[in-house]
């Protein structure tokens, strides 16, 4: 049996000969016809995919570690004891890089959310699917961190295929017990930073110290997604990249001849042929190893095209470029081109789409920037109380107002009101002055009274200054009823 033929197998069960188990790339069948790891009938087939290793891999692992420690270490980040970063989606209360978001900035992150949806769609059509290979979390854990765990305990894919089919026995029960033992200890690790984002570290520590039973609730959700988790990372895998996540789909909308993936060079591998010695004239450069298909975590031949389930991770130039040197012929049989770039030797364009993209995602990006420098801390808002009239006084016209203020600051504040530009009193309801808490908010109810030559009409507008001291915070544009002129 060739390594070719060695490569995937589902459980157990040997290779069957009538193909129905074996991976897409053994039969001949087209990749048109079916998803790489799922058999004629419909099974799934266990992918075992090579140790990649190469320059690429290593640079993969370099960037990873950068990732995973920032990821790490961002919710123990604290600004003036307070997280740097927290996600509290329960309180809808953000803190990105220092910075406290509340509902009513819903619309900064509306415009945010957009904007990356547009860089998306964007850094899609430039450079393929990086994203995936480099920084998406799923690759990152699955094939950084669970995968080299698997290499480390049980070997490369030959010893993991041969460990899959042998019966149980102490060896095995040892490495399947502690490749297990490590994946649910790890998935639990992760769920705690996932939730230490969300209630920061202080708190997440405070239900560690004080046990699951007096936070039932925030135990449940870390034992659900542990086991999440653990799911994805130990049975799903890549099937989480091809049947769940739609930035693959999104390909074939986004992708066009000019962005870069990770493609074969057909016309410098064509015809491939096995490698001997007195090689065809017209042979190409591929000597039809299987090496680039051996080390694919999701399984496919990469000499097919661009295709759903790749994730551009790379492995495959590695595992080529070996390949390459080994029969010395140049590297970069498989590397980062377009489609033009190959077939035709062109290089890159900036076209009319992108360019489009890049205007939109340029204008997005200066406004979401603008809204955030000119973003205030404090929001007041001042609106006359519905349904009721205007009351003549001894000295004038009274209005009944209620004013709502926002404190988006980590430290108390003090406010009050004044008329701006006319005279007028205004009598606070119940209360002395307006106390705000920390990143809390009041309401108050107050009577507004103007003299009664200021009143020119039944509707007049008026500005309302909110105070700090003697600092004004923000200027409130209202309306002041009074009588028709002629009527008392």
């Amino acid at each position: 049996m060739s390594d070719f033929k060695e490569l995937k197998q589902v459980g157990n069960e040997a290779i069957n000969p009538d193909d129905t188990d074996k991976l897409i790339t053994e039969t001949g069948v087209s990749f048109r016809d079916r998803v790489s790891n799922i058999d004629k009938k419909g099974n799934r087939i266990w992918i075992y995919p090579k140790k990649p290793k190469g320059d690429y891999t290593k640079w993969r692992s370099v960037v990873a570690v950068v990732l995973l420690v920032f990821m790490f270490v961002l919710p123990f980040i604290k600004v003036d004891g307070r997280p740097f970063v927290l996600l509290d989606i329960f309180q809808r209360k953000f803190i990105i890089f220092g910075i406290v978001f509340w509902p009513q900035d819903f619309y900064i992150f509306a415009l945010a959310f957009l904007a990356f949806i547009v860089f998306v769609v964007l850094f899609t059509a430039v450079y393929g699917r990086i994203w995936c290979g480099w920084a998406c979390p799923q690759t990152i854990f699955m094939e950084m961190v669970f995968r080299k765990i698997e290499y480390w305990i049980e070997g490369d894919y030959k010893q993991q295929m041969a460990l899959s089919r042998s019966e149980w026995n102490a060896n095995k029960i040892f490495k399947r017990g502690l490749k297990k033992t490590i994946f649910i200890l790890l998935s639990f690790i992760i769920s705690n930073l996932f939730l230490a984002y969300i209630i920061g570290i202080d708190e997440l520590q405070k239900y560690m110290t004080e046990g699951p039973a007096e936070h039932m609730t925030s135990f449940v959700f870390v034992i659900f997604f542990a086991g999440s988790f653990y799911f994805i990372f130990s049975w799903f895998r890549e099937q989480a990249c091809t049947f769940i996540c739609p930035y693959g789909r999104l390909q074939t909308v986004l992708l066009d001849k000019n962005s870069i993936v990770v493609a074969y060079d057909f016309k410098r591998g064509e015809p491939r042929m096995k490698f001997k010695k007195n090689m065809p004239e017209d042979a190409g450069d591929c000597v039809d190893c299987g090496a680039c298909v051996r080390v694919c975590p999701t399984g496919i031949d990469i000499r097919n095209g661009t295709q759903l389930e790749c994730i551009n991770c790379t492995a495959c130039i590695d595992a080529c470029d070996e390949v390459m040197l080994k029969v010395n012929k140049p590297k970069n049989l498989i590397r980062y081109a377009s489609e033009l770039q190959i077939t035709e030797g062109t290089k890159f364009k900036f076209t009319p789409r992108i360019m489009a993209y890049s205007v939109v995602l340029l204008l997005l990006s200066g406004l979401v920037a603008y809204l955030m420098l000119n973003r205030s801390d404090i929001e007041a808002t001042i609106l006359k109380v519905k349904g009721t009239m205007y009351q003549n006084t001894e000295t004038g016209v009274a209005n009944v107002y209620t004013a709502t203020i926002i404190n988006k600051t980590f430290k108390p504040m003090d406010f009050s009101l004044k008329l701006m530009d006319i005279p007028g009193t205004i009598q606070i309801i119940g209360k002395d002055h307006l106390h705000v808490p920390a990143e809390g908010l009041t309401d108050a109810t107050f009577i507004l009274e103007l003299p009664r030559k200021y009143v020119t009409g039944t509707r007049n507008n008026i500005q309302i200054g909110v105070y700090s001291g003697d600092k004004l915070i923000q200027t409130v544009n209202t309306g002041f009823t009074g009588p028709a002129p002629g009527m008392k």
